[in-house]
């Protein structure tokens, strides 16, 4: 917290606290841990009759049963249990689930007050659209059929990619396959969701390495850590619950705590070592704590000779990052150098967990996989304590990507290729040539038409640039002219000034999501907007992914409020207006205009074979639920009970159908347990030779496999060729014959295995030969791969070198925005270079020097008070009296150069023109040069207060400037990752 203060709230009294003026009472922690839901007793929310904050009605009734409702914080992804207190259908108290291995009964400040978020009085009520500048009320109906009009006639005009469908990470995994699904239908790939500005080049990076791009271990595994490297991350305020796990293994294994940072955060405070460097040296860094292993001949060479690939490459690039070079680029001297990587060295396993510190940079792909190259030398991978633990800072950002929101990916990350299509067009029973139609023809490169169902769209980063580039420098041929924005805050976006002018380009802008969000201030539109209720998580129910890969399920705590609907029931009636939902719901059942979420999760446990989200059933996850006593707090495996053997929360790859009762992995690449008990090998993904090389694992593999080398991911033929084939049954026979596309077997899924099916063909071990593990909906030739203790994906090295990246070697490169004018010859940024359907600048913007004006490094980051871009968390009344300003970290030395004093207010502007007015904090937290901000704030724009244009009663308790407007362009080279931590600024007194 900044400061605690009283007066920060436009147009209230300035004697006022934000508490006070909500509840009329004092507060203290008692009453804070009270009020906010941690005892029954607190404030319930206002009724849809309106009027002012409240005691529940329910909590004078006596005879009424009190029900205890588990649920899951929908903030960031520790996954913590929500236990909800219920009475007569009003939630009237929480406490922290004490049975769950995840949070052990504690919860931060933002998972405290959950239930004031769930029953806000600033909540969005009603659909409402904007009408010559004023917001007026809408029914459901009128608002589908207007926005569903408007969308129809542009697709009509314009084709399918003028609009685009933004998803969220606040979804459910049901909801966030539905969207997906959706968009197919509709007939875009302009989809995509958080994690596109959060961790896709940790997702790209890690995948690319060995397989899957996830958290290898998990919180609790850190119990195990003998030393913990945490680099760009601040998990004290980002993720506050994971603390327990990180001092546990801190203080029970007197293991070191080693944190990297431009910036001294609450997590420093609790180090043995603190590294402060440069802003976008990450990469310089990990090669020059690689230099000192290397040099002493520190590093694991069995595990690289038998399991790491291209590290003889690395080596040569680390060469070149002497102590002295390491500290001119990233100021960290070559002593504190050599002392880390001797901690790192003599304390193994360790473990490295990062965050987006290490993401958000043009080479954030780079810096992800030199993280990962640092575990791999050390042989810190597949064994407990160890691993890369990538802490997701949203509630299902982890199940959202995995279940496709991306606009490169379909579910499961099978990607836009037509098999993958056909993959999925055979688990939905739909027409493939009717999906493609759905999509827009261009004119390609060479003249010939291409169909834009295997093209990757335009990424939620750039979007802006949808609305606003040339047409002609685009590959689709129409701007963007709708935007959906659903459970998203743009004010966590950069370029923010841009993105104004796109909104008031946009013929249409629509809003879904409980709380208004900057977008419905942001833009001077006087029409064209929607604002549509959306239900928060706590009024649906279904599954959620926390970061260590277990699903959850939440069950509903109360009834939808106001008029607000559920995401997935409102995609139902888009689905009804665009005239496809008889096709679109044909495996999933309505229960009015509601879908059925449970048939949901079954559809995608029919399709999900590639990360194993196919053995998790609604049966297993809500057995877990309900019995999280019996699991063990650091392995998460069931010690007896129904669950008995399984690891909390199935986390994937949880292989085959859920009747085979796999239990989960609990860590990646863990060769020491069997398959068929949560082993695994590195994923082989990337072929089995490379310029002679064997990229197979050599000489290793997992707990009892019959196969004692390594192998190539499983096909039909490699059956045959095993001798295995003849383990499937006949019902999977028949499926892959599906699969492998013989017209005997193109029937409907459930005659399948039936009496009086056409006999296998002579010829169906040729046809069936290229059947892999991925596409086989029967899970046969996964479940036959397990049966022997082989990994279905096949037993590879990991890759150190990624040929198909532009840095096949991770190197560091200077930010486009950079004031070391002295490295940028040295360590240049990329060509201009055009991928994700736009034109995307980098030498053109770092050729330019902004220094002499922008002397100052701007970095940006979270704060324990609130979440994301701040909508809900500053609607919240307990987590608003914690924070009222937003403000700039300014060291002291800039400050007194400056002449700016602690509490001014002062103007910060970035290269682009985006400024903010905001409060000076002068701390040595920041170093001489760098400046921080916080990027929760919004509904202040460039010194202008637009707390009159939210809709009455639906603006957020605290208000104050996006640190994105002041932040600059600049994109990852593989993922379009915006980059927020290394851009440039100027500050001067207001």
């Amino acid at each position: 917290m900044l400061r605690k203060k009283t007066n920060g709230v436009a147009r209230r009294s300035r004697d006022e606290s934000v508490l006070s003026r909500v509840a009329s009472t004092s507060i203290d922690r008692r009453g804070f841990l009270r009020g906010s839901g941690l005892a029954v007793g607190g404030l319930a929310a206002l009724t849809a009759t309106g009027g002012t904050v409240r005691r529940a009605g329910a909590q004078a009734a006596t005879a009424g049963k009190v029900k205890n409702i588990k649920s899951v914080c929908t903030h960031c992804s520790v996954g913590c249990t929500v236990i909800a207190e219920v009475e007569n259908g009003v939630w009237i108290g929480q406490e922290p689930g004490w049975d769950s291995p995840f949070n052990l009964g504690a919860h931060c400040a933002k998972g405290a007050s959950v239930r004031s978020h769930a029953q806000g009085e600033r909540r969005l009520k009603y659909p409402m659209k904007l009408v010559n500048g004023e917001w007026t009320r809408l029914s459901w109906d009128t608002a589908i059929d207007e926005i569903g009009d408007g969308m129809m006639k542009m697709r009509e005009e314009s084709g399918p990619d003028s609009v685009y469908w933004l998803g969220s990470a606040k979804h459910s995994n049901e909801q966030a396959y539905l969207f997906r699904k959706f968009a197919g239908y509709w007939g875009t790939n302009n989809v995509d969701h958080q994690a596109r500005i959060c961790h896709s080049t940790t997702v790209a990076g890690v995948a690319n390495t060995w397989g899957y791009g996830a958290m290898t271990n998990s919180y609790n595994d850190i119990h195990n850590s003998k030393a913990i490297f945490i680099i760009g991350g601040n998990p004290a305020e980002a993720h506050p619950v994971s603390l327990l796990h990180i001092l546990r293994a801190k203080e029970q294994n007197n293991a070191p705590l080693i944190v990297c940072d431009p910036r001294f955060t609450r997590t420093a405070a609790h180090a043995d070592e603190y590294v402060r460097f440069r802003p976008g040296s990450d990469v310089a860094l990990i090669w020059g704590l690689l230099w000192h292993i290397f040099e002493n001949g520190w590093e694991d060479k069995e595990f690289i000779r038998t399991r790491v690939w291209g590290m003889d490459q690395i080596k040569e690039e680390v060469s070149k990052w002497t102590p002295e070079e390491v500290e001119r680029v990233t100021g960290v001297p070559g002593s504190q150098m050599r002392r880390v990587a001797r901690t790192m060295v003599n304390n193994r396993p360790g473990t490295v967990i990062w965050c987006m510190g290490g993401t958000q940079h043009t080479t954030g792909n780079n810096n992800t996989r030199a993280y990962c190259v640092l575990q791999l030398a050390l042989g810190n991978m597949g064994t407990s304590g160890g691993g890369t633990n990538i802490f997701r800072g949203h509630d299902n950002v982890q199940g959202a990507t995995d279940l496709g929101v991306l606009s490169h990916t379909l579910p499961g990350y099978y990607g836009l290729a037509m098999g993958s299509w056909a993959h999925w067009a055979r688990v939905w029973e739909e027409d493939l040539d009717w999906l493609k139609g759905r999509f827009a023809t261009i004119k390609g490169a060479d003249g010939k038409d291409k169909n834009l169902i295997t093209e990757t769209g335009i990424p939620v980063s750039r979007w802006i640039d949808g609305v606003l580039e040339d047409v002609e420098n685009m590959d689709q041929d129409t701007n963007v002219r709708a935007m959906v924005l659903w459970g998203h805050a743009p004010n966590s976006q950069t370029r923010m000034v841009e993105m104004k002018t796109a909104m008031e380009k946009l013929d249409m802008l629509v809003v879904v999501d409980p709380y208004p969000t900057v977008s419905a201030v942001l833009s001077d539109r006087k029409d064209g907007v929607y604002l549509l209720p959306a239900s928060t998580q706590f009024e649906t129910y279904g599954s959620v992914t926390a970061s260590n890969r277990s699903l959850q399920w939440r069950d509903k705590v109360v009834e939808p409020l106001f008029e607000s609907l559920p995401d997935h029931t409102i995609l139902a009636k888009f689905a009804k207006k665009f005239g496809w939902a008889d096709r679109f719901f044909r495996n999933i059942a309505l229960d009015g205009d509601e879908p059925v979420v449970e048939d949901i999760t079954r559809e995608f446990n029919r399709g999900m074979w590639t990360v194993g989200y196919t053995g998790q059933s609604p049966e297993r996850m809500k057995l877990h639920m309900a019995n999280q006593h019996t699991f063990d707090r650091t392995t998460l495996q069931a010690i007896g009970g129904p669950a008995d053997g399984d690891y909390y929360g199935l986390p994937w790859p949880c292989w085959g159908t859920p009747e085979l009762g796999h239990p989960g992995t609990p860590n990646l690449y863990d060769m020491s347990k069997r398959v068929s008990e949560g082993g695994l090998t590195f994923r082989a993904r990337f072929g089995v030779e490379r310029n002679g090389d064997n990229l197979l694992a050599e000489g290793v593999y997992s707990l009892g496999s019959e196969i004692q080398d390594g192998y190539p991911e499983f096909t039909y033929a490699m059956l045959k060729e095993l001798g295995w084939h003849t383990d499937l049954t006949d019902v999977e026979r028949a499926e892959i014959a599906r699969a492998g596309g013989i017209p005997e077997f193109q029937k409907g899924q459930e005659e399948v295995g039936e009496a009086g099916m056409s006999p296998f063909p002579s010829d169906f071990d040729d046809k069936v030969a290229k059947v892999n593990w991925k596409i086989d909906l029967s899970g046969g030739i996964q479940r036959v791969a397990i049966k022997h203790e082989c990994a279905p994906f096949g037993n590879a090295k990991a890759r150190a070198v990624v040929w198909t990246f532009p840095d096949p070697i991770p190197l560091h490169r200077e930010p486009l925005y950079t004031n070391r004018r002295d490295l940028v010859e040295d360590y240049p940024t990329y060509e201009d270079r055009k991928f994700y359907r736009l034109p995307t600048l980098y030498a053109t913007i770092q050729k330019q020097d902004f220094s002499k004006d922008y002397p100052m490094i701007l970095t940006s980051g979270r704060l324990v008070e609130y979440e994301g871009g701040g909508d809900e968390s500053r609607s919240n009344p307990w987590l608003a009296e914690l924070q009222q300003d937003m403000f700039v970290e300014i060291n002291p030395r800039d400050a007194n150069n400056l002449g700016v004093r602690d509490g001014q207010q002062v103007w910060l502007e970035g290269p682009e023109g985006g400024k903010v007015k905001v409060m000076a904090m002068v701390t040595e937290r920041v170093g001489s040069g760098v400046a921080f901000m916080p990027f929760h704030f919004g509904g202040q724009f460039q010194g202008e207060d637009q707390r009159h244009k939210y809709p009455k009663g639906a603006d957020p308790y605290v208000l104050g400037e996006s640190s994105n407007t002041a932040q600059t362009y600049g994109y990852d080279s593989v993922t379009q990752m915006q980059e927020t931590k290394a851009t440039l600024c100027k500050i001067w007194s207001a």
